[in-house]
Parts: C-alpha cells; sequence; structure tokens
C-alpha cells in the first residue's frame, strides 16, 4: 500500500508531519510518500539517524497557505503538495492522500482530480467524536454548508458502511442532527432528509439532538456542513475552556493541588479518550479514492494517526463497498420514481 502524505499542510509543518511520517513507516506495512519541497523534506528526514526504507520523498513545489481560497489555490498552484499527493492517487501511484493543511483546498483537489464515486453529488467530511458509550461518526463537518436533502442521504448510506467495515459494529444507528426529536421539529429541509433517511434501508432512530453528539447511543450523526462544523468547533473551544478551568480551580489549595496529583492517572486517562489526536484524521467520504483531512495544528501522534486511518479505508476497500451501497439506492429510488 502507498500512503501520500502532504509534508506541508499543517500550522506547524513539516516538523510535525514528518515526525508523524516517520512514526508511521515504522508501524505500518505500507510506504509512506511525502509530498513537498524537496529540499525542506530531506532536511526534516536528516533528523532521524534510522530513516525507515518505506519512506519516500515526492517532489512539489509549491505550498498552499492554510488561509488561501480553496478554489484559487488548486487552479494556480498546480504544482503544490495538495495537488501533486491527490494527483498521485488520480494516477493509481498512490492509494490515499493524507493531509492537514488547507481543508478548503484538499475537498477541491479531491473532488476536481480523483472526482465523485457514481451516483454522490457532494462529498462529506466525517469526524469520529469520542462519546460515554462509544465514538459517533458526524458527517458533514464542513464540506457542504448548503446541501439538498439527497446529499444527507449518501451521507447517511456512506457514513454506516465507513462505521460497519472500518469500526466493526454490525448494525450501526443512524440519527439526523435537529432542534428536536419529533418528526414535527425542524425545517422543511430537515423534514424531507428525515422521510428520505427514513426509506433508505439504514438503521435510521429518527431526530437526534446536540446532545446525542457526546453519548455515544448513535453511531452515525448526519447534518449539514454548516451546522456540523459550528457543533465541531464548539466542542473543541468546549475541551480547551474545561482543560483551562480545572487546571485554574486544582490549583486554588494545596489541599486541591493534592487531589489532583492523587488523581493523576484518571487525568490523563480522560486527557487521552477526548484528544482528536488518537482518531487521527477526518475521512472525506463520497470522493473515488481516500483523502484524510487532519486537524490543522495535528502533532506527529495526530498525523501517525491519520495515516492509520487512511491504511484502514484502503484495507477496507470503502471506496468499492460505498460504490455498491450508493448505487443500490439510486436504482432503488429510480425504480419507484418509474
Amino acid at each position: 500500500m502507498r500512503i501520500a502524505l502532504d509534508a506541508m499542510g499543517g500550522d506547524d509543518a513539516p516538523a510535525p508531519i514528518v515526525a508523524g511520517a516517520v512514526r508511521a513507516a515504522r508501524e505500518l506495512s505500507a510506504e509512506i510518500i511525502l509530498v513537498g519541497p524537496q529540499t525542506v523534506v530531506e532536511e526534516q528526514l536528516a533528523r532521524y539517524a534510522r530513516r525507515p526504507a518505506n519512506l519516500t520523498v515526492h517532489h512539489a513545489s509549491e505550498v498552499v497557505g492554510m488561509d488561501e481560497s480553496p478554489a484559487t489555490s488548486v487552479r494556480k498552484k498546480k504544482d503544490s503538495s495538495v495537488n501533486v499527493g491527490v494527483t498521485l492517487m488520480k494516477e493509481g501511484k498512490a492509494d490515499a492522500f493524507v493531509s492537514a493543511g488547507n481543508t478548503g483546498a484538499v475537498v477541491a483537489a479531491s473532488t476536481l482530480f480523483v472526482g465523485l464515486l457514481p451516483g454522490v453529488e457532494r462529498p462529506g467530511i466525517a469526524i469520529l467524536l469520542p462519546g460515554v458509550k462509544g465514538d459517533t461518526l458526524v458527517i458533514d463537518v464542513g464540506a457542504n454548508i448548503d446541501p439538498k436533502p439527497l446529499h444527507l442521504v449518501h451521507y447517511a448510506l456512506m457514513g454506516e458502511v465507513y462505521v460497519r467495515q472500518v469500526l466493526r459494529k454490525p448494525r450501526p444507528t443512524v440519527g439526523l442532527l435537529n432542534v428536536g426529536e419529533e418528526e414535527s421539529k425542524g425545517t422543511d429541509f430537515i423534514k424531507e432528509t428525515h422521510e428520505l433517511i427514513e426509506g433508505s434501508g439504514v438503521n435510521f432512530v429518527g431526530n437526534v439532538e446536540g446532545h446525542d453528539i457526546f453519548s455515544g447511543e448513535v453511531n452515525v450523526i448526519v447534518c449539514d456542513g454548516f451546522a456540523g462544523n459550528v457543533a465541531l468547533k464548539t466542542a473543541e473551544s468546549l475541551a480547551k475552556a474545561i482543560n483551562v478551568l480545572l487546571k485554574r480551580s486544582l490549583a486554588k489549595s494545596w489541599i486541591t493541588r493534592l487531589g489532583a496529583w492523587l488523581a493523576l492517572d484518571a487525568f490523563r486517562e480522560l486527557r487521552q479518550e477526548v484528544d482528536y489526536a488518537e482518531h487521527g484524521g477526518a475521512p472525506l467520504l463520497g470522493v473515488d479514492g481516500v483523502s484524510i483531512i487532519a486537524h490543522g495544528a495535528s502533532s506527529a501522534k495526530a498525523i501517525k494517526n491519520a495515516i492509520r486511518v487512511a491504511y484502514e479505508s484502503v484495507s477496507h476497500d470503502l471506496t468499492k463497498t460505498m460504490t455498491e451501497t450508493i448505487a443500490t439506492y439510486n436504482d432503488r429510488i429510480k425504480t419507484l420514481q418509474a
């Protein structure tokens, strides 16, 4: 297996990206292709006394900034690490592409160069979030902020396949994010989406609310990219705020400091459970290939796990199963409409 990695994508690239690639190369039976300026990447690799044999470099002379316009960067920076990495996948020289860089650029390049799965109109970013009773896959969290009901049905189908095959849940539950559980709640868009998902064949449990995202009781939660992105950024902000407030409270007296020291192992375990670095990257479902989007502030550990997510996605041949699932649904709809 060959996995292309955007060596220049991320807030602090290339150091943590290369470090993550080295870790992944040592743990996975796959070739990791670092895509970026040859000299810059090689300088980072020179810091490691033992460079893994399954780690190579593919030159790309340009870099897409985190704040650049996705469409413009993809069109004008033809030799960027994002464009070159996705092109390697398009040409069959890589089985997957991973980037912690400009999310919009990764979505645009993957959509334009690799294309979408047959029958899929819009891709969706899926992210695995930790919950009280288990992880929940939320899709979409930013790729499509103005979708049609059919797009969300496809997200439900693809999310169900991902959880079933990668997370090994035999009959994943699927919920639709709404302002209430009742079918009468929500906009006309949500009501139409509810009706379509209900007849899609997935294990649909109906509408779910914001508090269900971290309950872990629903395996897949479907929403539009606008609501999903707001929910994701709110969760990230809340996690940081709780960390700061907890440290402040525990430092108030010697008694609370002693209690914190006694509970140190519990705090470490909790931190690990909610750490995005443990889950790695978010798959861009709906494209005709495996594109994984990692957090811009990804550490070496997060990059290693993002590469692992790509490895697992390719291993389970997700694109083939999703294509078949979408085709079956679309054929059934055509038959009903005939």
